[in-house]
């Protein structure tokens, strides 16, 4: 167990980083026409609103809110907030925004399997995708109640250090996580594998999502107008010869 778990918490994260990043880039660069959302709001309409915006406002909270969370060092934030604190705001606000995405990804599912035309059109990588953020959802809000039994922060803190050695590239990452609940590693290894996957899912278009903040810099259009009466004007006595 202590070979495995070296190799899921401590080798496996640069696997999936690194498949992550350069078959994002090269599917973008040789497959660019896959490179869309599929949408099946022309099928279907119905319930897609809900389980679209559910969905996407709650994963899109917690994906920041995990990437600071855990990336932050404690040093940063001790002069403001405990870590019991932080623990407690982490599990309020992470509960309140994971039941949204919860709600969102299982009407989103069942829209998806129940609807005749949408699973006829639906690759098999799309219910995958579905199945496996659901479960990631299922996870991440089952680790609340372990939270609670511990709001001193301690494992949050030992959670931020393996994140932050794990990008900092320093050793002695997997050992702590000896004493952590299965939970807690089942949902870091789901979200490793979501990473992994996610070249090769409609999960790319997220890439274009961030991409269009560059039109926030980009320059302003100049467009003038034309100016009526530059263009001479043919006399009458030489029209339509």
């Amino acid at each position: 167990m202590n070979g495995l778990q070296n190799f899921i918490f401590g080798i496996y994260p640069y696997i999936a980083l690194t498949v992550f990043l350069l078959g994002s880039l090269i599917r973008f660069d040789r497959d660019q026409y896959s490179w869309k959302s599929d949408s099946s709001q022309l099928l279907r309409k119905g319930q897609l609103r809900w389980g679209s915006n559910l969905f996407h406002i709650g994963i899109l909270f917690l994906f920041f809110g995990h990437s600071v969370g855990m990336l932050t060092p404690h040093f940063v934030y001790e002069p403001f907030i405990s870590a019991g604190h932080k623990q407690l705001m982490a599990m309020v606000s992470g509960g309140l925004f994971g039941l949204f995405g919860f709600a969102g990804v299982s009407i989103l599912l069942h829209r998806r399997l129940s609807d005749a035309r949408i699973r006829a059109t639906s690759k098999t990588s799309d219910i995958v995708l579905l199945w496996l953020l659901w479960a990631q959802f299922a996870l991440g809000l089952a680790t609340i109640p372990l939270s609670a039994q511990h709001l001193d922060g301690g494992m949050m803190l030992l959670l931020a250090e393996w994140a932050q050695r794990i990008v900092t590239f320093r050793a002695g990452a997997p050992e702590l996580l000896a004493e952590a609940s299965w939970v807690f590693k089942a949902h870091m290894f789901l979200g490793m594998s979501i990473f992994l996957i996610f070249p090769f899912t409609r999960l790319v278009h997220v890439w274009s999502g961030f991409g269009t903040l560059a039109y926030v810099t980009r320059p302003y259009q100049v467009v003038r107008s034309r100016r009526v009466g530059m263009t001479p004007q043919m006399p009458l006595s030489q029209r339509g010869r």
